[in-house]
């Protein structure tokens, strides 16, 4: 009778050891962050649209990659106009960006595009309202991480982009973390977010390098 019992406690034994494997090696598989490309979308396209460009009747998203665009070879034309290099789960070769192309009836008036950028304390979700001439009509950070957002969110910082193209943001060293000409004259709004203000510059620089890269090089020519 007591063999008995023993084996019975032995089986059960064996049983929750590998209840308790299968319980751990679940939590370890979903706990593991997913590395992959990293896109950046409107949070309420509809809405950030008829914001944006308020006199518009619809849009349009197109999708483009680097990967797919030119490959390695553009990823190091954009990285040389950038003036850094691509790094980080945010800015890897196959990374889909999504293009909105907004139009008035069937003429297309203008774009908007996002970028994510490596902020201070997390990512940051810089965007863009293009005209048609690649000029910016608004720039706004849709998300950020920072006990500062709320300044850096302020449509007052974001007002000082307007009018500004990538001839401007080509004046940008995000390495030096200075600029020149009318990026020069940029105002951060807090000091202590130095780090988070540097990416956001660095974002605009390379959401329109993209944006010429993607759109403005090629508008005009046939796939």
């Amino acid at each position: 009778m007591k063999s008995a019992l023993k084996d019975v406690a032995l089986a059960l034994d064996q049983r929750l050891r590998v209840f308790y494997l299968a319980v751990t090696l679940i939590i370890l598989v979903t706990a593991t962050p997913v590395c992959g490309a990293v896109g950046c979308d409107l949070n309420d396209p509809d809405r950030d649209v008829a914001r944006l460009f308020p006199n518009s009747s619809g849009y349009r998203t197109s999708y483009a990659s680097i990967e797919k665009r030119g490959g390695e070879p553009l990823l190091r034309k954009v990285e040389t106009r950038l003036g850094d290099r691509f790094h980080g789960i945010y800015e890897t070769v196959d990374v889909p960006y999504t293009i909105y192309e907004i139009y008035s009836g069937k003429e297309k008036v203008g774009y908007i595009h996002g970028v994510n950028e490596k902020g201070q304390f997390g990512g940051i979700q810089v965007f863009v309202a293009l005209d048609m001439a690649g000029t910016i009509k608004s720039f706004y950070i849709q998300k950020i991480t920072s006990q500062w957002a709320k300044k850096l969110r302020d449509p007052a910082f974001g007002a000082q982009f307007r009018g500004m193209s990538l001839k401007d943001l080509e004046q940008y060293d995000p390495l030096a973390g200075k600029g020149t000409g009318k990026v020069g004259e940029i105002q951060n709004p807090v000091s202590e977010a130095e780090t988070d203000f540097r990416a956001a510059l660095r974002a605009l620089k390379k959401n329109l390098i993209l944006m010429d890269e993607f759109v403005f090089s090629t508008e005009g020519k046939k796939p």
